[in-house]
């Protein structure tokens, strides 16, 4: 059977359910590749729909731009409070033996405002400037020392190292231990079913490991000058030093996610994406300077994030669909970039698109990610030193897909360097 014939295949089993049958909170989807057909129906045929029954428990799903729009600006009706599930689709306190984290994310105003307020200057512009050469001189180390024309996991060897190393830079932690950041990070938003951890307990020894080591760096941070590493911002500002330890560790978690997960995916997305798009990738080796558009059309095709979560705080209209008080409402970011009403050609990797940056991958309103433009600098600069030295980042397999419904990510990927 070819892959066309398996996709069509694929395609007339879904077409086959009954609408409200629809179950988009299944890992497998993700992991197979697959949901984006889902979406594509549910955009169609009920943009705001309603799932009764799942392993999540009931949920509405968000599938059009800007209904996603009108749920993310408005906090005041859509709540991300931890206490009432969070900001992902399993409720943050609902697996046994769960830490009961808290994060700015998943707070509401005025604490959230004080929290991000207080750590958002570890990305602003002034700080990026300075970080934009230390991030280079890394990638061109990474890059220089790959091997070309044999076989090598682009995921470990390029996407893991470039951001573990400056979300290092941004912690100042120590060097030599910079891959404990990726396994709390990929521990973090893991569940036993991904075969990263082995239980739940398991997963909350770690995190714990990971609470009490930065607990150390935190105790020598307080008593030195001010910074501007994230741990001694956090440590002398007035909003985030006197946390509680679980506080403490939920926003070290989210840190750690934001500037780990989304970036180290939409490296590796987009090398999938142009190999999936030769047209694309013949048209950036004409023309580097295509690198600056291609970036956002990266992270919006790749949504490293798939969803963010919100509970209505009262009742409320969507599309035409009444949202009940205690509600769980899911933001689909993922299908939301592909809504062909709002973005043009929306199913096409498109590397000179004329308005890139009109994508959902970030969020909007209060919450959306603060680290975005440190993501999209990351991506431009190892693009721009891989346009030096190779003709073409060859996809030489198929790629491993994480089995999760919020991070949309690729664990491993073959590829073969061909030198320019």
């Amino acid at each position: 059977m070819s892959i066309d014939t398996m996709e069509l295949d694929t395609a007339e089993k879904i077409a086959a359910i009954p609408i409200d049958e629809i179950d988009v909170s299944r890992p497998s989807l993700f992991q197979q590749d697959t949901i984006g057909l889902f979406f594509d129906r549910l955009r169609k045929e009920k943009p705001v729909h309603y799932c009764r029954e799942s392993h999540v428990g009931p949920f509405w799903s968000i599938t059009k731009f800007d209904d996603i729009m009108a749920v993310d600006t408005n906090h005041k009706v859509f709540s991300s409070e931890a206490k009432l599930g969070g900001i992902a689709i399993q409720d943050m306190h609902s697996v046994e033996g769960a830490l009961e984290l808290e994060m700015f994310i998943a707070m509401d105003p005025p604490k959230h405002d004080q929290q991000r307020k207080a750590v958002t200057p570890a990305v602003a512009p002034s700080n990026l400037l300075l970080l934009e050469p230390t991030i280079r001189e890394r990638a061109c180390q990474i890059l220089d020392d790959l091997p070309i024309g044999e076989e090598f996991d682009w995921v470990d060897k390029v996407s893991i190292e470039l951001t573990t190393m400056t979300l290092a830079t941004l912690f100042d932690f120590p060097w030599e231990e910079r891959r404990k950041l990726t396994r709390w990070s990929d521990v973090t938003t893991a569940a036993p079913e991904t075969g990263i951890v082995a239980s739940y307990e398991a997963r909350r020894e770690e995190l714990i490991e990971c609470a009490m080591y930065f607990k150390g760096l935190w105790d020598q941070r307080v008593n030195e000058p001010p910074r501007n590493d994230l741990i001694s911002i956090m440590a002398h500002s007035p909003a985030t030093k006197d946390m509680p330890f679980l506080e403490f560790l939920g926003n070290l978690l989210l840190l750690i996610v934001g500037g780990n997960d989304t970036t180290r995916n939409s490296i590796s997305g987009g090398v999938l994406a142009l190999n999936q798009n030769p047209t694309e990738y013949r048209k950036l080796n004409n023309d580097p300077s295509l690198i600056a558009s291609m970036v956002p059309e990266i992270i919006r095709w790749q949504t490293p994030l798939t969803h963010m979560r919100r509970t209505a705080l009262q009742d409320w209209e969507i599309g035409g669909k009444q949202i009940k008080k205690g509600d769980k409402v899911v933001m689909w970011y993922l299908s939301g970039n592909r809504d062909e009403t709002i973005i043009d050609q929306a199913d096409r990797f498109i590397i000179d698109r004329k308005n890139p940056r009109h994508h959902l991958s970030f969020g909007y309103g209060i919450h959306r990610c603060m680290g975005n433009r440190l993501a999209e600098l990351q991506l431009r600069i190892i693009w721009e030193e891989i346009h030096k030295r190779f003709a073409k980042v060859e996809v030489t397999g198929e790629p491993e897909r994480l089995y999760s419904t919020l991070v949309r990510g690729i664990t491993k990927l073959p590829v073969r360097l061909h030198a320019r």
